[in-house]
Formats: structure tokens, sequence, C-alpha cells
């Protein structure tokens, strides 16, 4: 194996020794008397392997070995050294030399440390492209990807594997395979990589059902083969990881469990599961309606990850946490002295959302203004901000959702029908969670492995009369009821299983699941005491309070007007 050598020495003799010990063996030499003709040499080529004396003038083989790790060369170093320097030769080799030859240096000693320098420089050359080979391989294909060695420390992955683990590859490269994943998981993937590690057998497509990190149940066929080096060392196994939950569904092999983050695999669940795929690509407006806690926003989550809008960011916006002028503001920005407080231009949520999506939630509390506003930009994709006469075009996809029946307030006449049409041209109507209580039991599920990573707890049961409790409340707070009992559970229980004991109150001793409505009072007769005790009961929160009276939040502003009752915030 031949090589290009740089060879450092003050001693003429000793140059032309050494050079005419390896130019007769084959390789090309090139000579330099000082540190600064070797650096010139450097400048011209790179060297497979420089000799350098350590006592060189002012200037040392030391310093030799520190330019060559400050510019990174793929370059051995070997340390020439009398027998006074052998210790300080020695710590060269720990900063990073190769090796050192101690004077007088024989023809035998030279081609042997010369061959040795260049099969290391050949291994190491050929590992480093080795494992770019892997990189590049495994940013190419989809499935997760995770090389480990002998002792299941995993050595890199690719980016698939964090719809897996739900880890980045930072956070996971250099960890024990066990330490990264979650406990339904770590029987499948231990049990196959230990058995390719013991066996040397390759596994193809070894089937394993589990639930991820995130609580979402998943249908994964898992491959394990021995990664090999260029040494012809076993270093450990490769595992590969493809995810066929969607193949299956989409078959027919099994009913949906979850749909990005909406859990259930009820007759309703699949229908919304099969309406929000017909939906993905296109970029109709969709109107999301269903209670409170229901997952409305999970909704507008899912629409926009599985779309082609998916790059772009999704802006999202509560219409009732905001008064009017605020509102409009937000949605459209505003430019400098448009109002008091308006020390410079701002953009809007629908100029941040350009080329992504925009989801309006609590709809049905937009002011007549607004409304007008936002029907302009639906039918023309165009508006002005606050204060300004330009017209601005932007290319969002609106995504809305509310839990007040929108006819009725057309009806009433506090929302513009036309713009109801305009925003409902595909309703997506979540149910309540009383409508399809069969789902419960798989939201435990979900919620028990979400909390157990969540509070770095083990809680592995859940009790029978816990899921009968759960199956006979009302849940007038639907899934998220349902997860703050859970969360609650979690917060108060200190075995590995949750009883009654570590419910809400509200749980043990359930209201009956049906109980008459509350008449709400009508419109016309909100009375300044029942005004008052509503806003009293929400803290002065003008949206809460408004539904609790079953008027609009416009309503609620006009009788605050009649009656003259000021925010005591203002006063």
């Amino acid at each position: 194996m031949n090589g290009r050598i740089l060879v450092i020495d003050d001693e003429p003799k000793l140059q032309e020794t050494l050079e005419a010990f390896l130019v007769e063996t084959g390789h090309e030499v090139v000579t330099a008397s000082n540190y600064d003709d070797a650096i010139e040499a450097l400048s011209r080529q790179v060297f497979d392997v420089i000799f350098a004396d350590l006592s060189n003038g002012a200037r040392t083989g030391i310093d030799i070995l520190r330019e060559v790790k400050k510019l990174e060369l793929p370059t051995q170093v070997v340390i020439i050294t009398g027998k006074m320097d052998i210790a300080t030769a020695g710590e060269a080799v720990r900063m990073g030399a190769f090796d050192y030859v101690p004077k007088p240096v024989t023809r035998t000693m030279m081609l042997r440390i010369t061959d040795q320098s260049l099969r290391h420089k050949h291994t190491v050359e050929s590992r480093e492209t080795y494992r770019r080979t892997l990189e590049a391989t495994f940013k190419c294909v989809y499935e997760a990807i995770l090389a480990i060695d002998s002792n299941l420390t995993i050595l890199t992955v690719n980016d698939a594997v964090e719809n897996f683990l739900q880890r980045s590859s930072g956070e996971i490269i250099g960890q024990i395979l066990t330490d990264v994943v979650s406990q339904s998981q770590k029987p499948f993937l231990t049990d196959v990589a230990q058995k390719t590690l013991q066996t040397g057998a390759m596994i193809k497509e070894y089937p394993a059902e589990w639930i991820c990190p995130d609580g979402k149940p998943q249908t994964v066929l898992i491959s394990c083969s021995q990664l090999v080096d260029p040494s012809s060392i076993v270093p450990g196994a490769v595992l590969v990881l493809r995810d066929i939950t969607r193949t299956i569904d989409l078959e027919g092999g099994q009913e949906r469990r979850s749909f990005r983050a909406l859990i259930g695999k009820s007759k309703r669940m699949q229908e919304i599961y099969e309406l929000l795929e017909a939906l993905a690509e296109t970029e109709t407006t969709v109107l999301v309606t269903g209670e409170s806690g229901t997952g409305k926003e999970l909704v507008a989550d899912a629409l926009h990850a599985i779309g082609p809008r998916s790059s772009k960011p999704l802006i999202k916006i509560n219409c009732s946490a905001l008064s009017e002028n605020l509102l409009e503001s937000e949605l459209f920005g505003h430019v400098k002295g448009a109002f008091t407080g308006a020390i410079k231009d701002k953009i809007g949520r629908f100029e941040m959302a350009d080329g992504g999506t925009v989801f309006l939630d609590e709809i049905g509390d937009l002011s007549p203004n607004v409304q007008v506003k936002l029907l302009r930009f639906l039918q023309q994709k165009e508006f002005e901000r606050v204060g300004d006469t330009r017209s601005l075009k932007v290319n969002v996809r609106v995504i809305t959702a509310t839990h007040q029946n929108l006819m009725a307030r057309v009806e009433r006449g506090v929302f513009r029908e036309d713009l109801y049409y305009r925003l409902k041209v595909v309703e997506v109507a979540l149910p309540s969670l009383r409508e399809h209580r069969d789902d419960i039991p798989l939201l435990v599920e979900h919620f028990r492995v979400l909390f157990n990573r969540l509070f770095h707890k083990n809680i592995l049961h859940i009790a029978e009369d816990v899921y009968k409790a759960f199956l006979t409340y009302r849940w007038p707070g639907n899934i998220r009821e349902l997860e703050h009992a859970m969360e609650h559970a979690f917060v108060v229980c200190g075995s590995t299983e949750i009883t009654l004991a570590h419910l809400p109150s509200e749980l043990v001793a359930p209201v009956p699941v049906e109980k008459a409505p509350v008449k709400k009072e009508p419109l016309t007769h909100c009375s300044e005491d029942s005004v008052r005790k509503a806003l009293e009961k929400t803290a002065w929160n003008k949206a809460k309070a408004a539904r609790i009276l079953g008027v609009g939040r416009q309503t609620l502003y006009r009788k605050l007007s009649e009656y003259n009752i000021a925010d005591p915030v203002d006063e």
C-alpha cells in the first residue's frame, strides 16, 4: 500500500536517508527542513502520512500536529524523537499523533510504521465512508431505521424514527434502546434486536401492536439484520420499523382506532375519519360543530396536517376571547395610528398564515363588523388592515368552529345568513361523548399512557368500577372533562391502579345520565339582576356570561349599556 509522505527534519542526512527508504518501496515523498516549509507543502497537497522531528528549532513536531488537527486533514502524524524526548512523544500520541519513532531510525522500523499508518488511515476513511453511506441511505427511506451496537446503544437513526418514539434523533442517539421506547414498545423491539445480535438471524416483518408514547395505537412490522462494517466486525444490528396502521384501516382489516390526535373506533368516529380524508386535499371551507370539549380544534389540526398546506403555518384564534376592536386587529392587522395604542404597523393572523390555514374558534361570537370583513375575505381573498385603505391578498384555507347553533343565531338576526352558508360548505359535526360511550375505554387507555409519560408514573390498571363510573356519567364537558378526570386521578394516585377513590367527587356520585335541560331566560328578558349575576359568576368574562344568559356578545354589550353596568377593571 503506497502513499504520499511528508518528511520534516532539519538534518539533511536523515532527510535523505528516510526519503531513500520510502522511495525505494514505491512511496511518493516530499521533504521539508522546518515548520514554514512544511506548512507550504501542506498548502499544496494532502499527505497520507507525515514524519515530523519533535525537536526542530523554535517550531516542533507538536506544532505540526496541532496544525494538522486544526485544518482537519485526513493525515496520520508520526513523531521522530530522540531518547530524551520519549515522554514528550508519548504526550503527542495522546494529542492525536498515530505513533512515534525513536532515533536512530532503521529501514525496517520506518517501513513498518509507514505501512501501519497507511492501513489505519484506510480503515478510518472506509468506516467514515460507510457511516456516511448509511446516513444517506437512512434519509432516502420512509421507514424508521435505528442502528444499535451489541449493548443496545443507539448509534444513528433517521428522521422517521420520531413518528414512532416522539423524540428527535438528537435526543436518542447515544442512549440505550430500552430507555427511549415506551413500555408497550419495549418487549417487541428488544426481543427482536437481541435475537439478531445473539444468533445472527435476519428477522423480516415481525408484526407488533403497541401504544405510542403519545397514546396512539399503532400496528408495525419490525425487521432486523446484522450491522457489518468494512472490517467484517459485527458491531450491532439495524432495526427497520414500518407503520401499517393506515393500510390495515383502509383495507378494513380492523376498525380505525385513531386519526391523528382524534381517538375513537365507534361508527360515528369512523364516519368522521372518512370525511376528514375526503376534505384533506380540497380547499373547501369547513365548519366544525359540537359541544365544548369534543375536540373541534383537533379536527383543524388534522385537516391542516394531512393536507397540502401542512408545511405552512396553522394560525389559530379564539373569536370569543377578544373584544371587537382587538379581534379585528388580530385578524387583519392594523397600521400605525389606527387607534389609541397602535404605535406601529402590525400584520394580522391572515397575513401570518399566508399559504397555510387559519382556524377561527367560536365563530358565532363575531361582531357584525367583523362578519362583514370575513365574508369579503372569503369571497375575494382580500382585506384591509384596520386604519388602511390598501387591499391585501393572501392565500389561506379557513376552518371555523362553534359550539353554538349558528342557524338559530341567523334566525335571531345576530349572525349573517350569507356568511353562515359561506362557512358551512362542509360541516364536520362532532358527537358528544354521550353519543359514543363505547370509545371511553380507548380514550381512558390513551390518557393512561399519556399521563404515565407526563407524570413519570407507572400506573398499569384502571379498576373495573372506575370504568363503570365513566360509562354511566353524563360528561357535560365531553372528552376534555374525561382528560381532566384522568389527570386528577394521576395526581392523587400513589399506587399502580386507579380506583374510585382517585376520581373527582362529581364522578363518584354522578348526576343522572338524562337530565332535563336548564331553561335559559329569553334574550328579551335579560334583567339587570340576571346580567350582574352571570358576570359575577364568570369573573366578568363576557363571552362566558353571554352563554349563561343564552345571548350573543353584542346583545350582552347592549344590555350593559342599557343598565349602565361598568366593568370593575375599567373603573
